[in-house]
């Protein structure tokens, strides 16, 4: 059964940085694309990035580039979310979500596991 659980969230401040972790027990993360996604309150739930694990191409959303990097050790079957330049707009529930295969690995693909997600918040 293929559980995800993030951590590291938390309060920063506007313009500080944030690792999101995402460990994934109990199933081969190898054999598996890696999202994080992200949902703020009245919003709908948004792509942040993506990774393969084959060649460890990522993708990110607009919003993302630049500050947010995503990274992922198969080995401890783990998917991490570096953050920087924090802002207000960016305060949301963050979940990773795991796909299996490499096939469309990118935002717009549907993902069938989700984590329980991790709250991040960028006072204003």
């Amino acid at each position: 059964q293929v559980q995800l659980q993030e951590s590291g969230g938390g309060s920063v401040q506007a313009g500080g940085s944030q690792r999101l972790a995402c460990v994934a027990p109990g199933f081969t993360f190898s054999n598996y694309c890696m999202g994080w996604f992200r949902q703020a309150p009245g919003k709908e739930r948004e792509g942040v990035a993506t990774i393969y694990s084959g060649d460890l191409t990522a993708t990110y959303a607009d919003s993302a580039k630049g500050r947010f990097t995503i990274s992922r050790d198969n080995l401890k079957s783990t998917l991490y979310l570096h953050m920087n330049g924090l802002k207000p707009e960016d305060t949301a529930t963050y979940y990773c979500a795991a796909r299996y295969g490499g096939r469309l690995c990118n935002l717009h693909s549907t993902y069938i596991h989700w984590g329980q997600g991790t709250q991040v918040t960028v006072p204003t």
